[in-house]
């Protein structure tokens, strides 16, 4: 098992689906020349040329339907957003097309394209560009949505997304790009919808996805574990189609929860996580679900108020005691 960034991980997973299929192709703003805004397509112009490692305008609405319309006609589409923030501009072509076709076709026209960039904080970047829009994506029938938490699951997780009939939206980490994981030599799939339980425990559940996991989840594990609590945590993976039957049988052995998601709490997939939870697991539940997430605010561009605004590993180690000594 060798060790590669995440960064490498989206490219080698991008690349052998495009060796795999010639319908594949990529398409985004400084894909090409620049070998992307974040390094994640370096080298693939040479390899593929420019007829499939597309250098767009900075018009997302635009490329985002020649996307869609390329899907509809048989290709398999990756549209690479610089930020998901950006991905507004094109929210028409997700929604009301993409998401769409299906049903609006009875069953005659699939869509199988991805839309993928980072999502969520990035530093200092201000308000407009550190957003979590997973709940607004994943509250729409037709898409689904994958927010990979390492290496490895971003490599497996972007092949399966590839592969489906489904348009999809694969929300990454900027933060995350330059780190490093182990990923096996070769070919693998991770399926949609299907959580990881990333470590076993008793005492409490944590649930999360995405950057929260490596960030804030697993360092406040460590200091819940000086502590005697035994946590097992769950990576949602997807968060359309979620994966409710992992999440209840561990809360179910464990009979304690804490959902930690980056977004804000109204209407959050933490909110949809905790109604189920109460819904299907209510006898089992020796405490009330507690979540943490980003406060209710935009995101100002002062470190020391992004520090207290986000989750983080504090704010999550005293979830945790807080479901533990009610």
């Amino acid at each position: 098992m060798r060790e590669i960034q995440f960064r490498e991980a989206l490219r080698e997973a991008l690349s052998e689906e495009m060796r795999r299929d010639e319908n594949v192709f990529l398409m985004g703003e400084e894909v090409a020349e620049y070998n992307g805004a974040y390094k994640v397509s370096q080298g693939m112009l040479d390899e593929f040329g420019a007829k499939r490692v597309i250098d767009t305008p900075i018009a997302e609405l635009g490329f985002g339907g020649i996307g869609v319309g390329a899907a509809v006609n048989g290709l398999r589409p990756v549209i690479e957003f610089m930020t998901f923030n950006f991905s507004l501009v094109a929210i028409d072509q997700i929604i009301n097309s993409a998401a769409k076709f299906m049903a609006m076709s009875a069953g005659q026209y699939s869509c199988p394209i991805v839309f993928r960039g980072p999502t969520g904080n990035a530093g200092q970047l201000g308000a407009q560009h550190s957003q979590n829009f997973e709940n607004w994506f994943a509250n729409t029938p037709g898409l689904k949505v994958v927010v990979p938490c390492s290496p490895y699951e971003a490599k497996g997780l972007l092949k399966a997304s590839i592969r489906d009939s489904d348009p999809t939206i694969f929300m990454e980490s900027e933060q995350m790009y330059g780190d490093k994981g182990e990923v096996p030599e070769g070919e693998y799939i991770i399926p949609l919808g299907k959580a990881n339980v990333v470590k076993e425990g008793s005492n409490v559940t944590i649930v999360s996805f995405g950057k929260m996991i490596p960030r804030v989840v697993l360092p406040a594990i460590a200091e819940l574990e000086k502590d005697g609590i035994s946590v097992e945590l769950i990576d949602l993976r997807t968060v359309r189609p979620i994966d409710y039957a992992t999440v209840i049988n561990s809360v179910k052995k464990t009979n304690r929860c804490v959902v930690v998601e980056e977004a804000w709490p109204l209407a959050a997939i933490s909110s949809e996580i905790t109604y189920h939870l109460q819904r299907y697991a209510f006898d089992y539940l020796d405490a009330p679900v507690i979540r943490v997430n980003n406060m209710d605010i935009p995101l100002h561009y002062a470190p020391t108020l992004i520090e207290a605004t986000l989750p983080n590993v504090k704010r999550t180690v005293d979830a945790v005691k807080k479901v533990m000594y009610k």
